[in-house]
């Protein structure tokens, strides 16, 4: 089944905690989520241009998919 881009949200901001880690993610449409539910939307196809991985320390995380521009990058995002 293909996800249609147009119902996928954009995400133009995170909120960090005190160690630099992503705990929020706020979307063009102005709704904010946490970290969990931003994987669970992502895993779905929910979320455009982000993925899961599992990391080397076996937990899964949010990336940015690899384009090359270091600006769209979750961890360069604007943080609100």
């Amino acid at each position: 089944m293909e996800t249609n881009q147009n119902q996928q949200e954009e995400v133009v901001a995170v909120r960090k905690n005190g160690d630099g880690d992503i705990v929020e993610l706020k979307f063009a449409s102005g709704r904010v989520v946490d970290y969990h539910q931003a994987q669970a939307m992502a895993k779905s196809g929910q979320i455009q241009n982000v993925n899961v991985f599992k990391g080397r320390d076996g937990d899964d995380h949010l990336r940015s998919n690899p384009d090359g521009i270091k600006e769209n990058n979750l961890d360069n995002l604007p943080i609100f």
